[in-house]
């Protein structure tokens, strides 16, 4: 896509500038690139109903990614100055060039998988172990979306709580840094990460394992009403700082659809081919990202992250 309107925008649209009342929204002008996200694609071996990017099983919406899509941005990634890869899906252990892409990215850097540590993982434990070999820090975040295990089996399917958080321990025990994904409920007790870390005792797990908790942040193409977020709550509630913060400031995630790999802005927006930023790395890091989408009001509103950086 170029910039139709200048070297800050990527796209000519009213309501990329502007809220419905007219206001300038607010954006993120990219300042550097610190982690870089890849998508594996949405096939996965669950099919839980909530999930934000609507994966499941042969659910090809954002398509598996390759050894030979994800090298030239790895390697272009590092000339950019990347600190970090992170990987999401999807399962990533359902691609079966994922072994081999994470193998490459972290011969160079460090890395992150967002894993469901269910069967997909556990079929390749021997690679899993030869990874700790390579030198750089490797941190898997399994998703544990309750505390007890009926309320997670009721969506996961039966034993995948205590399964992954078997994974967990093992992987703990490997070596790996070890953290968690959950969600956060408005109505939920005052004591759910302690409850979490009960669980993390009975299972041989850090008590201190980082929890990452995320508001509902509702599936693809879903339709939701959330305040606009202007230049002016930009300036007003947000300072440099804060603003450097958010995960369109340092962070990018590649993906691939209806065959084209694609920047996005980052790893919540895959949905909305608005935050499409181009085909490289530097073109991607030029464009101003708006803050139009809903999810960026979770962002605004309670710092929400998926990064760990």
């Amino acid at each position: 896509m170029k910039n139709t309107i200048s070297p800050f925008y990527h796209i000519d649209s009213k309501s990329w500038q502007t809220t419905k009342n007219g206001d300038p929204r607010g954006y993120i002008q990219p300042s550097r690139l610190t982690e870089l996200w890849f998508h594996t694609g949405t096939d996965c071996n669950l099919g839980c109903w909530f999930c934000l990017e609507g994966s499941g099983p042969k659910n090809h919406r954002i398509e598996p990614l390759t050894l030979d899509d994800a090298k030239p941005l790895i390697d272009e990634a590092l000339e950019l100055g990347v600190e970090k890869f992170s990987f999401t899906g999807g399962e990533p252990f359902v691609n079966p060039e994922f072994v081999d892409i994470l193998s490459y990215a972290l011969e160079k850097k460090q890395c992150l998988i967002l894993t469901n540590g269910t069967a997909p993982i556990r079929k390749v434990w021997d690679k899993i172990t030869a990874l700790a070999q390579k030198g750089n820090d490797l941190s898997f975040r399994i998703s544990i979306d309750y505390p007890d295990a009926k309320r997670h089996d009721d969506v996961r399917g039966q034993g995948s709580f205590k399964m992954a958080l078997k994974t967990l321990a093992r992987l703990h025990e490997l070596g790996f840094t070890v953290s968690i994904a959950r969600q956060k409920r408005i109505d939920e007790p005052d004591d759910t990460d302690a409850q979490y870390r009960k669980v993390f005792d009975e299972f041989g797990i850090p008590s201190k394992t980082k929890i990452i908790a995320f508001p509902e942040l509702h599936q693809p193409e879903t339709e939701v009403a959330t305040p606009a977020i202007t230049e002016n709550c930009m300036t007003t509630y947000k300072d440099e700082n804060s603003r450097s913060e958010f995960m369109c400031d340092f962070s990018k995630m590649v993906l691939k659809k209806n065959g084209r790999l694609s920047i996005y802005a980052c790893t919540l927006v895959d949905d909305d081919e608005d935050y499409d930023l181009g085909s490289t790395l530097r073109e991607a890091m030029k464009p101003r990202v708006m803050l139009k989408h809903h999810r960026c009001y979770a962002c605004f509103s309670s710092g929400a992250s998926c990064s760990e950086m």
